[in-house]
C-alpha cells in the first residue's frame, strides 16, 4: 500500500510515478490472494450464502457442506493442473512483466498459484471429513459462526 500512495503521490505532485509499481502490485496480489486461501478455507472465512442452507434439515446442510468441500477441492485441482504448463513456460523462458526500468519475474507468482492451490486442496478435504463425521454422528458440531 506504500508503494502505492508514493506512486500517486508522484505521480500527482512531481509528474513522476514510481516506477514498476503495476507490475509488482499486479503481482503482489496475486502471491497474496493464493498464500491466505488455506488460512481462509480453514478458519472460515470463505464466502458462503446461508439465505438457501439456513432453512434445510441439518442432515442436508452437512451433506450440501461435504459436497461443497469436495468441489472446493475440485476447483483448487483443477488451478494446480492448469497452472502447471504456463508456469513451467514461464520458468524456461524467464518471462518477465514490465517494460523498461523494472522488470519483474513472472515465475514465482505462477508457482505460487500452484503452491496455494495445493495448499487449499487438503483443507477442503479436512473440512469434508469433518462434514462426513458429523453427517454419521460421530463428531461434535461445528462452533457457532463468528459475528463479522
Amino acid at each position: 500500500s506504500f508503494l502505492v500512495v508514493a506512486d500517486v503521490i508522484g505521480r500527482a505532485i512531481f509528474n513522476s510515478p514510481v516506477q514498476g509499481t503495476p507490475e509488482i502490485v499486479s503481482i503482489s496480489i496475486v502471491v497474496i490472494c493464493y498464500l491466505q486461501a488455506g488460512y481462509a478455507i480453514r478458519s472460515g472465512g470463505m464466502l458462503r450464502v446461508d439465505a438457501f442452507v439456513s432453512v434445510l434439515p441439518r442432515p442436508v446442510r452437512e451433506a450440501l457442506d461435504v459436497i461443497g468441500a469436495l468441489l472446493g477441492a475440485a476447483f483448487f485441482g483443477m488451478i494446480v493442473w492448469g497452472a502447471y504448463e504456463p508456469a513451467a513456460y514461464s520458468w524456461i523462458s524467464n518471462e518477465y512483466e514490465g517494460e523498461g526500468a523494472l522488470q519483474v519475474p513472472v515465475w514465482p507468482a505462477r508457482f505460487i498459484i500452484i503452491l496455494g492451490s495445493g495448499l487449499a486442496i487438503p483443507n477442503y478435504f479436512l473440512l469434508g471429513y469433518q462434514g462426513l463425521l458429523r453427517m454419521l454422528g460421530k463428531a461434535a458440531p461445528p462452533p457457532p459462526e463468528r459475528a463479522h
